[in-house]
């Protein structure tokens, strides 16, 4: 099933968010070459694509995983959270309708 992970990031953590991207993204660089990545990336904290030093509000993931308590171990073990970039995730079910 897939599964949406919101993480939600603190406040001025954008050079601890640069520090852990490589490990990161190097997670979901797996998920999907394993074919179980919809989508992945980044909310800015402003309306701009690059938002500057405003940083990040958060990340959203939506993969496939066989259990929420699946989805909830590899959510948990996310370099961000490792290096205090998110206060909180949230894991919950998805249903993909559309494209």
């Amino acid at each position: 099933m897939w599964y949406a992970i919101e993480g939600h990031d603190g406040a001025d953590v954008l050079a601890q968010r640069k520090q852990a991207r490589p490990e990161h993204l190097a997670r979901l660089t797996a998920l999907r070459d394993g074919g179980r990545l919809l989508v992945a990336g980044p909310c800015p904290a402003i309306d701009a694509i690059d938002p500057g030093p405003a940083g990040f509000s958060g990340s959203i993931v939506i993969a496939r995983f066989a259990s929420l308590e699946e989805a909830r171990a590899w959510a948990d073990a996310d370099p961000y959270v490792a290096a205090g970039v998110y206060t909180r995730v949230d894991v919950r079910p998805f249903n993909a309708v559309l494209p």
